[in-house]
């Protein structure tokens, strides 16, 4: 079973990089973050009339998230679920068969001063209760998406500069280390503890991918039962040097 997640920073304008990776590699699942496109003009017929299933929500030009599978889902929930706001168009939780798959885009957070970085540091504590209330570790349960968060140093090139960056002052990681210990495991890397590896590479920095510049902020995470069959995992490079790619590229794990 392969799996992969993509923050395409925006879908229409990446649609033909998203196809090529998609028929290339034949993903059982394929998880999309940052869409930017309202539901009634989202191209599901791409996907479809390639015999995919997709499921989707959105808004224009902000957020959106989808997932692109082989098989249809058994079951779809947009949102939270909670009295907060839902953020439907940053969470879809999706159950195939025994499969438990959550697909997030994370709030980036702007700045630390910023109400948006408060927000973000309650929306891993409200995923963190989402996760609680939904599911159990004993569960096979896949976290999956751009998360805005480097965990470690390593997951930086410049980790001694960015003590204040709203991806990984500590604050932030905290808060994910929270959510993470209801009891997944970096699927990443448990094959690959080494430095050096990253998914998201700045527009704004000057040869950034050349230079291996960049974070590590998309992820797979899975509970136990699930990253023990995990094979591999790991960061295709390939999508962020093609032609008008995405700042980040994709991550895909094999189980």
């Amino acid at each position: 079973m392969l799996i992969a997640t993509f923050n395409v920073n925006s879908l229409r304008s990446r649609l033909e990089l998203v196809m090529h990776w998609l028929q290339k590699h034949q993903p059982d699942i394929l998880c999309l973050q940052e869409t930017k496109v309202q539901d009634h003009d989202f191209p599901a017929t791409a996907f479809t009339e390639t015999g995919h299933h997709v499921v989707y929500k959105g808004e224009k030009s902000y957020n959106g998230v989808a997932i692109v599978s082989r098989q249809a889902p058994d079951q779809v929930q947009y949102g939270f679920d909670d009295e907060g706001p839902a953020d439907a168009s940053r969470l879809i939780y999706t159950r195939f068969g025994k499969l438990h798959l959550v697909n997030t885009y994370v709030p980036q957070g702007r700045a630390i001063d910023h109400p948006m970085f408060a927000y973000k540091l309650e929306w891993f504590a409200r995923l963190r209760r989402f996760f609680d209330r939904q599911l159990t570790p004993r569960q096979q349960v896949l976290w999956v998406g751009d998360l805005n968060v480097a965990p470690q140093a390593m997951d930086i090139h410049n980790s001694e500069k960015q003590a204040d960056h709203v991806c990984f002052h500590h604050s932030v990681r905290q808060a994910f280390d929270l959510t993470r210990s209801w009891g997944f495991v970096d699927v990443f890397r448990k094959h690959h503890p080494e430095p050096g590896h990253f998914s998201y590479f700045d527009y704004r920095q000057r040869d950034a991918l050349a230079r291996n510049a960049g974070w590590r902020i998309d992820h797979i995470l899975a509970t136990p039962p699930l990253a023990a069959k995990s094979r591999d995992c790991a960061i295709d490079l390939e999508p962020r040097r093609a032609d008008k790619p995405s700042d980040h590229t994709v991550v895909f794990a094999n189980f």
